[in-house]
């Protein structure tokens, strides 16, 4: 892919750096490499994260993050002569209940005289879009690593799934569950028993008095749900329903965004700092009256099973 700017790289690196601490940031064309260095430290490196990542690399007294752009849910900022990607560096209590410390780093790129933004906008997404999107959705083993061996699932064991969008010939993308049901038919029909887990646009409803959660982003374009298996339709044949959307990684709004229960409230999967987004998850998450896009994003309707829960 050709590179569209110049060869200068501007680095902006705001950090008030702790003593006996080193940040460094290499940036490239499409990511970045930052490395971060303590002389002696008791920090369990693998707290660290830089937006939504997790390190690479992790050694006794340094963590690396190699990562590109279009993941870890950077903030593009586009002005008439620059480009600027923009992250957090954060390092989380070991019980996630806050950040212990927060160091902007961003890059800027001088933008060539004939550039011009490869971006989508986000209310045109179907328009602005190259190429076909590929979605998949499975039910996963254990440790996300693989296909499930078995679609039998123990009444409140946790049942991993994972959707991706491919994108190829697109600009990143962040990828969304809008809604999830199970049901007792493969198809939805007037008839058919249904139970709410995702719903109001994101909210995981089944994380309110279960285990049910959203795991860690390790790239933009794939979601993680690990779903508590629920009495609904026990011994019986179960389908999960799913409609996931393909959005903007830096733009988020009620309607657009992945949230569940952390602690005693919910929380916005990709930056828990901007969780006021989620406060909607108990009333209702409409667009109407509000600066939100009614629409824009790629949809696609996904279903898995039959999968069996059992007492």
């Amino acid at each position: 892919m050709a590179f569209p700017f110049s060869s200068v790289v501007l680095l902006v690196l705001v950090a008030a750096v702790l003593v006996n601490a080193d940040m460094k940031v290499d940036c490239g064309p499409d990511g970045l490499t930052l490395v971060w260095t303590e002389a002696s430290s008791l920090m369990d490196f693998s707290l660290l994260r830089l937006g939504s990542c997790r390190p690479t690399a992790v050694s006794l007294r340094e963590a690396m993050f190699s990562v590109e752009f279009g993941d870890c849910n950077f903030r593009r900022t586009v002005t008439k002569d620059t480009l600027e990607y923009s992250n957090d560096l954060t390092l989380a209590s070991p019980r996630n209940t806050k950040t212990t410390f927060h160091h902007p780093v961003s890059c800027t790129f001088e933008k060539a005289v004939d550039w011009a933004p490869p971006m989508y906008d986000p209310s045109m997404l179907q328009t602005y879009g190259q190429g076909n999107l590929l979605f998949s959705m499975d039910i996963m083993n254990g440790d996300f690593s693989g296909p499930a061996q078995s679609l039998a699932f123990s009444l409140g064991s946790l049942i991993p799934i994972m959707a991706t969008v491919g994108q190829e010939s697109h600009q990143p993308l962040l990828l969304l569950l809008d809604e999830c049901v199970a049901t007792n038919t493969p198809d939805l029909q007037p008839e058919s028993a249904v139970y709410s887990i995702i719903s109001n646009h994101g909210c995981l409803m089944d994380s309110k008095g279960a285990r049910s959660r959203f795991e860690p982003r390790l790239v933009s374009s794939e979601i993680r749900l690990s779903l508590q298996a629920f009495k609904f339709a026990v011994g019986k044949e179960v389908y999960i329903h799913c409609t996931l959307e393909a959005w903007d990684p830096s733009a988020f709004f009620p309607n657009k965004k992945a949230c569940h229960i952390v602690g005693n409230g919910w929380e916005l999967l990709d930056d828990p700092s901007m969780s006021s987004l989620c406060g909607c998850c108990d009333t209702s998450c409409s667009s109407r009256n509000t600066r939100s896009p009614s629409g824009g994003g790629i949809k696609h309707s996904a279903v898995l099973g039959p999968l069996t829960i059992v007492d």
